[in-house]
């Protein structure tokens, strides 16, 4: 059963608000926690790959694993892939439920951590990289904005944060990544053999753009033409999923899309778009 979408608790723009706040209790509401073992390798192998340039931009990146669940396993699998690309690199798994944290602390050692908190993100500094994967989709899409704002400002001027949704067993996924001037991208990342068409990801779309996928709307034209594109290359079909994955991405290249173009992310079932090309609410974002 899906759960229904939450306000957050304590919502306010405010700044004086959001100081109180954040001396009380964290930030946040307690959500499902449901998670699976190498269930966001997709996003991992985006944030030690193409991002990893990030963390070379502080001596001792912090990277936070923001509501990991009811099992530790994504930010020990956090670790792993962000520690291969950079040894100096931390990792704090934070949880608002305290009962999740206590659980984690045994696997604790230099350069993991596990500690209570929400999204004001209570560590000392700020973040290179935060990860929120199928956390946001849990709260009311109103609330989104606020949220962006207030985990964007605990990042370095380089971080990086990461609101992302994927399936059950992260063969579908998709994220916006944002930098401490909003957000910058979207990414489409799917395993071959899990779709018959790429807009069939819309279903785990990020909160902000789940509710738009409808004609008119830029996202709906977004996934639309990658479909378009997708069908225009059956002819490839005998050859495998990534020629014909490779092509659509060409031809959204080619078509004007402000695809990142990056053949060796393509050939991983993956596509950036600029978030220009998505925005749901270009003149919000412009008079924030």
């Amino acid at each position: 059963m899906v759960q229904r979408a939450q306000r957050v608790k304590g919502a306010s723009s405010d700044p004086a608000t959001q100081a109180a706040r954040q001396r009380n209790k964290p930030f946040g509401n307690v959500t499902r926690g449901t998670t699976n073992p190498n269930r966001l390798r997709r996003v991992d192998r985006w944030l030690a790959g193409p991002q990893a340039w990030r963390l070379s931009t502080e001596a001792n990146p912090l990277v936070v694993d923001l509501g990991y669940g009811g099992s530790p396993a994504t930010a020990v699998e956090l670790y792993s892939r962000i520690h291969a690309v950079c040894p100096s690199a931390h990792v704090t798994g934070i949880e608002i439920e305290p009962e999740r944290v206590r659980i984690a602390k045994h696997l604790e050692h230099e350069g993991l951590d596990f500690r209570v908190g929400g999204f004001e993100i209570p560590v000392p500094g700020n973040a290179t990289m935060v990860r929120a994967f199928n956390v946001l989709r849990q709260y009311d899409e109103a609330d989104v904005r606020l949220i962006w704002a207030t985990v964007c400002s605990r990042l370095t001027p380089l971080g990086i944060f990461v609101d992302g949704t994927c399936d059950e067993i992260g063969r579908r996924s998709t994220w916006v990544a944002l930098g401490v001037d909003g957000p910058q991208s979207l990414t489409v990342s799917m395993r071959f053999g899990a779709f018959e068409l790429p807009s069939d990801v819309a279903e785990r779309l990020p909160k902000a753009l789940i509710h738009h996928n409808m004609p008119g709307e830029k996202i709906h034209g977004f996934l639309q033409s990658m479909d378009k594109h997708w069908l225009a290359g059956a002819s490839l079909a005998p050859f495998g999923y990534r020629q014909r994955w490779l092509r659509m991405c060409k031809a959204m290249y080619d078509d004007g899309w402000p695809v990142v173009r990056a053949p060796s992310r393509w050939r991983l079932g993956e596509l950036t778009v600029a978030w220009s090309a998505v925005d749901p609410d270009p003149m919000e974002r412009g008079s924030a």
